[in-house]
């Protein structure tokens, strides 16, 4: 008899010459396709986008899969770690120091996921690859070129000469190198005290050689924190920094102390356990120098990785991110300064406030689309591109948002992560679990005081109007416009929302700029400093 190996062997090579022997004709080939069901003829040319998205859509359905098939293991494994460790310790010697119950308080909070990091592109890179959203893209092009030729006319009738001037962006960006080089001294202190920090406490000491390395640690922390919070407003209020300028330092603070508290709240938990044994060594200088420029809040020692650099995707991302700039000094020329720049010195009345916000809404809801596209998406992926950093999901499908609650998730991804990570899941760690809505408020908070810092350092005054939306409005929506609120009509609802509030924040920030400028204070005052001008400052 024929081996049985044999058969096999020549039952495949005949059905693999039955696969690739050509068909007759008139017969359907299905040789060499990637889906079945395709169909011939004219409905081949339809079929591309459609192909497209259900195959981004299915890659979706793949990531969710993982990331929540890796949270369950994750938690499930973390409990059965705890639950071998309680069994074991009874039988042998305890250790006083340590309860058992404690060993699994003292790992990751497990109320919620933790963040993984995957290859996957941006959202609005895979829609420029279907020709409709590609056309979206162009409008915008279009308007911005719409924008110059306007600006063009009317200097020439006006002037009877073409002349294209940039005052307003010159003037923004005014003292830029001074801004840059108060940079390095915040980024030297972010990379080397917290690291040098964390090498002291993670050093094999005696008790008491160990004690004073904590204390030595603390120290330079403490630096570090003083000179990311002292410096840059020292520089900004000296030297009368305008705003462009300012946002370089302001953002760059921010950031700079979120990662380095990510660093070191991811790193020393076990730091401190390699010290009692677990053998869990310290990361290396180049992962924490790796972590400062890509575009993360998140630390890890390994990220994923694309193969290679695309420069010409990373000059195409720098050139759009500037031409945003340019298309938002366009719309604060053209739509805002006409309008708010002599309204504090006219009489108040309620008529012209609302017509001053209704005015706003368009040029307020342009800014908020733009500073998405230039930062959230150009931006970040040319950082990406160029440290081959391959997670690039910086931002979701935010503008399909039907709760406020999903906008606040994946408007921003990358802050969303980090206020996730350290805000809500430890305060809701540090609460046992139960008060998930004091985290949440905690989150909201947080979130308010810093975006409202942030339009103080870089406007120069105090004026609370994204800390009262976000509190008094952005809250309450949160929990009122939730998740199961899915129709099309709470879609159409919160962009109106969307529309008013960059409308009031557009207008009640470039009234007050300007009644900062036309009413200066007779002396400096605490409440002259914290009072809205723009309330008094009407002739």
């Amino acid at each position: 008899m024929e081996p049985r190996a044999a058969q096999l062997r020549r039952r495949e090579g005949l059905g693999g010459e039955k696969e690739d022997r050509p068909s007759r004709e008139g017969e359907p080939h299905f040789g060499n396709t990637e889906c079945p069901g395709g169909v011939a003829g004219n409905n081949e040319t339809y079929r591309g986008p459609d192909l497209l998205q259900w195959t981004r859509h299915m890659q979706a359905v793949k990531t969710q899969l993982l990331e929540q098939a890796q949270g369950q293991l994750t938690e499930l494994l973390d409990q059965a770690m705890c639950e071998a460790i309680q069994a074991y310790l009874p039988q042998d010697r305890p250790v006083p120091s340590i309860p058992p119950d404690s060993l699994c308080k003292t790992r990751e909070p497990s109320l919620g996921k933790r963040k993984v990091f995957i290859n996957r592109k941006s959202l609005l890179d895979e829609l420029m690859e279907v020709q409709h959203f590609r056309t979206i893209y162009h409008m915008f092009v279009a308007g911005l070129c719409v924008f110059i030729v306007s600006t063009l006319a009317i200097d020439f009738i006006d002037e009877g000469r073409l002349m294209l001037e940039f005052d307003l962006l010159i003037f923004s960006f005014g003292q830029l190198p001074l801004a840059l080089v108060t940079w390095v001294p915040m980024f030297l202190s972010t990379l080397l005290l917290p690291y040098q920090a964390l090498r002291l406490w993670a050093r094999p000491q005696s008790r008491a050689a160990w004690t004073l390395g904590v204390g030595l640690g603390c120290m330079l922390l403490a630096g570090h924190t003083a000179v990311l919070s002292i410096l840059p407003i020292h520089v900004a209020v000296e030297y009368q920094l305008p705003p462009a300028s300012r946002c370089v330092l302001v953002f760059e603070q921010v950031r700079l102390l979120m990662k380095s508290y990510s660093f070191l709240r991811e790193t020393v938990p076990g730091t401190l356990r390699a010290r009692g044994g677990e053998g869990i060594r310290a990361p290396s200088f180049s992962s924490y120098l790796y972590f400062l420029f890509c575009p993360t809040l998140i630390y890890r020692e390994t990220y994923p990785r694309t193969p290679n650099v695309r420069w010409n995707y990373v000059a195409k991302n720098f050139a759009q991110a500037l031409g945003c700039v340019l298309y938002a000094c366009f719309i604060l020329g053209r739509l805002c300064v006409p309008v708010f720049a002599n309204m504090s010195r006219e009489p108040f009345s309620t008529r012209a406030l609302v017509l001053s916000i209704m005015h706003a809404t368009l040029p307020g809801i342009f800014m908020l689309l733009l500073i998405f596209f230039a930062f959230l998406h150009c931006w970040l992926n040319a950082f990406a591109e160029m440290l081959r950093f391959g997670d690039r999901m910086f931002y979701r499908d935010w503008w399909n948002s039907t709760s406020f609650s999903n906008y606040y998730r994946t408007w921003n991804v990358v802050v969303h992560d980090w206020l996730y990570s350290y805000v809500y899941q430890d305060g809701l760690w540090l609460l046992g679990g139960q008060a998930r809505g004091a985290a949440m408020l905690g989150v909201f908070l947080v979130s308010a005081v810093v975006h409202e810092y942030i339009f103080c350092f870089v406007l120069g005054f105090f004026y609370p109007v994204m800390l009262l939306l976000f509190l008094f409005i952005g809250g309450p929506l949160n929990f009122m416009m939730h998740d199961r609120r899915t129709g099309p009509a709470w879609n159409v609802l919160m962009w109106t929302m969307l529309f008013l509030g960059q409308g009031i924040q557009v207008s009640l920030y470039c009234q007050e700029w300007y009644a900062q400028r036309h009413c200066p204070l007779p002396q400096t005052t605490f409440w002259g400093l914290v009072t809205p001008r723009s309330w008094s400052c009407h002739t």
